[in-house]
């Protein structure tokens, strides 16, 4: 069964109870004359109004009995007088006990709470949830309650505000987001609370006293807790927080407040700014540059040398207005009531704005760095030492320029091949050519094995690879060399390989030869993997066939490529790892030979890569090219050349790795050997020490080429070159 209208969710309706005639005649005499239906149309209650009241109608009604439906104002008096009859049993409430109240007013009115209105019930929803809505909520019927129409801009507010003599007394009410005007108890209450007083009238805060306790002593005091310890000890928060004060203060970062001055600052916006002005303190204000003062010219009664003639008028008029020394023209006037209008001075002011306006300024700092600052601090060279400074020995025999040269692992003989179609074998020590082994062509690249238990010099002439066991060193390793040779069992099929495996013959035999790997193309490079048994030889022809690799214990040749990625300049084994390096005229890749794939490809932003080597622990590469820079690359660092050095003047033809020591060197066209320090950590997290330690120079320039080859000595700090002047050269 539903209840009342209007009677609140919760309460249950109480008993209906007879009531005696007399309190009905009092009800009739406390409650306020109903208005028929008529005057209810009449003067009914607008949409505000409705928006108040509605909900509030019926609220304190407990039962529908002994009421008339029809009549809804009635009702709510009536059901209200009627609760307080009900209640007289039990004991007064708080609201009843006042005294002077009215029994039938609304319940609304006795809340005490200044701050919410009843209107809007949207509870403790945070207003700023509606500040995007047209409303602020939400009456007791669940209508809208929209906010004020505040189309006003400032001016109409200042003019609101100059007329309305109430302005200074009218506040927003946040919850409706109405107009409050204060009343004079109202601000007399802000007023005081302003000036720091009490807000209730009536209250005294200069009563008398009420002495509680009597001025006797007692013998026994009032509580037996011991003092405090921070009632005799000064506290240390304070003391750091006093001392932080202190510093501050010392420091400037607190400062005494200032009055402000009210009066408004002005200052000359075209001067040049004192430090401690405010466009000072902006460090990079740069300020718009002054007009020239006016001279005599711009006087309206100038001197008569500054008046120009008929002929100086004309050649004024015929100039471009750019190439002009004046803009205008001096003219006199008999006073200065006769001087006209300016006739351009509007058009003056705009491209004055305009060059103030686009015209940037800006000031550039003059940078005073000694440039000795700039080079970075590297070690001494006296403390990198040993590296080889100066000239030993001359190795002269060749006719013809040297191409190549190479060193035997243990550091006692060295081999060299020139354009005059002969090997020569040198003792380092003497520089005594042993033996000159005639091939009939160019050599092209030459390199010794570096096993030593293997004595074979792998030269490359035309379109072959000529080993030879030079007979140098011990007679052992030469018979094991050729008993290893020897004990190879030629397959019953002959297999179909990129290059043929030859025997030689007795006489040549006698000459040293004992095998010929025949190609069909020119052979450019040779080169020997770090444990004697491969041996990889470059191409000079287009394809995927540039790069082979020979195995010597078995004569098997292969091509590793399925595809060429350009021309191939020259290889290099990788020390321990199973890694082939390629250089080609842009880059260098850096393939794994068990798996078969590209591991890294280098970048060295040069034009044309000429030569390649690698570092002894396998982490570094340094590769020249014919653009005269030598790129130092970090494998675990990056892609990127770690370091450049643009140390020689012309193309680079040779780069070397000493075995042991942290020495690199390079030989260039311009007849010059650079010896550099190059230390490798252990740390990855340090880069290489590069530091250029000695110029060596020696070698004539031959036909515009100067070093074609140098090499470390495998135990020594020392470094032999090979010039296209037919001479070797060992710096010690």
């Amino acid at each position: 069964m539903a209840g009342p209208r209007g009677a609140r969710p919760g309460k249950r309706p109480a008993e209906p109870e007879p009531e005696p005639e007399p309190e009905s005649e009092e009800v009739s005499l406390l409650c306020p004359p109903v208005p028929s239906h008529s005057e209810a149309s009449d003067s009914g209650p607008s949409d505000s109004e409705e928006s108040v009241f509605s909900g509030l109608e019926d609220s304190g009604s407990d039962s529908s009995e002994d009421g008339d439906e029809g009549d809804a104002g009635a009702s709510s008096c009536e059901g209200h007088c009627r609760a307080e009859r009900t209640s007289e049993a039990g004991p007064p409430s708080p609201r009843t006990a006042v005294a002077g109240r009215p029994q039938c007013e609304d319940e609304y009115l006795e809340d005490s709470s200044d701050e919410e209105d009843i209107r809007n019930t949207v509870g403790n929803v945070p207003l700023e949830w509606y500040a995007d809505f047209p409303h602020v909520g939400y009456n007791l019927d669940g209508r809208r309650i929209y906010k004020p129409v505040r189309s006003r801009d400032e001016l109409d507010q200042f003019l609101d505000k100059m007329d309305d003599p109430d302005y200074w007394r009218t506040v927003q009410d946040r919850m409706t987001g109405r107009d409050v005007r204060l009343t004079d108890e109202q601000v007399a209450l802000v007023r005081r609370l302003q000036r720091g007083q009490f807000g209730d009238v009536n209250f005294d805060p200069y009563e008398p006293t009420v002495d509680f306790f009597s001025g006797d002593p007692m013998v026994h005091p009032v509580t037996g807790r011991p003092a405090d310890k921070r009632s005799f000890i000064p506290s240390l928060l304070e003391k750091e927080k006093v001392s932080r004060l202190v510093h501050a203060i010392k420091m400037g970062w607190i400062q005494p407040r200032r009055p402000r001055d009210p009066a408004p600052s002005y200052y000359d916006l075209w001067a040049q700014e004192d430090p401690n002005a405010v466009l000072g303190r902006h460090k990079m204000h740069v300020p718009a540059p002054k007009l020239a003062l006016p001279g005599h010219a711009e006087s309206y009664n100038p001197p008569p040398e500054y008046l120009p003639s008929e002929e100086e008028r004309l050649a004024w008029e015929q100039q471009e207005p750019s190439e002009r020394k004046l803009s205008f023209l001096p003219r006199k006037f008999p006073s200065l009531r006769a001087v006209p209008a300016y006739g351009p001075f509007i058009q003056e002011r705009f491209e004055r704005c305009l060059d103030l306006y686009l015209c940037p300024r800006q000031r550039k700092m003059r940078v005073n760095v000694d440039p000795e600052d700039l080079i970075p601090k590297l070690p001494r060279p006296r403390d990198l030492q040993p590296f080889p400074t100066c000239q030993a020995l001359v190795y002269r025999g060749h006719s013809d320029l040297v191409r190549s040269l190479s060193i035997s692992p243990g550091g006692q003989w060295l081999a060299s091949g020139s354009d005059d179609g002969s090997v020569r074998l040198w003792e380092v020590a003497t520089a005594r050519c042993l033996r000159t082994v005639p091939v009939g062509a160019v050599v092209r690249s030459i390199a010794w094995n570096p096993n030593p238990a293997v004595c074979l010099v792998a030269v490359a002439v035309e379109d072959a690879v000529l080993l030879l066991n030079p007979g140098l060193g011990d007679r052992l390793v030469l018979g094991s060399t050729d008993q290893l040779l020897g004990a190879f069992i030629p397959p019953a099929e002959p297999l179909l390989q990129p290059a043929q495996w030859q025997e030689a013959s007795e006489e040549e035999r006698q000459g040293g030869l004992r095998l010929r790997v025949c190609h069909g193309k020119p052979v450019a490079q040779v080169a020997w993997h770090g444990r004697g048994d491969y041996l990889a030889v470059v191409l000079a022809v287009q394809g995927h066939t540039q790069v082979l690799i020979h195995q010597l214990s078995r004569r098997r040749s292969q091509s590793p490529f399925r595809r060429s990625h350009g021309q191939v300049q020259c290889v290099a084994f990788h020390p321990s790892r199973p890694f082939l390096l390629v250089a080609t005229q842009r880059s260098i890749r850096l393939y794994h030979l068990l798996r078969q794939e590209l591991t890294k490809k280098l970048a060295p932003n040069c034009k044309w890569v000429s030569s390649l080597a690698v570092h002894p622990a396998g982490d570094n590469v340094i590769c020249g090219s014919y653009d005269s820079k030598l790129a130092w690359f970090d494998l675990d660092l990056s892609a990127r050349p770690y370091r450049v050095l643009r140390h020689h003047r012309k193309a680079l033809r040779a780069v070397a790795f000493h075995p042991h020591y942290p020495l690199f060197a390079s030989g260039s066209d311009d007849g010059s050997v650079i010896v550099c320090h190059g230390t490798v950590y252990s740390d990855l997290l340090q880069n290489p020490l590069l530091v250029p330690l000695k110029v060596l120079k020696g070698h004539a320039l031959t036909r515009g080429l100067g070093v074609l080859d140098v090499a470390f000595h495998p135990s020594q700090p020392w470094l032999l070159s090979a010039g296209a002047d037919g001479t070797l050269r060992l710096f010690t």
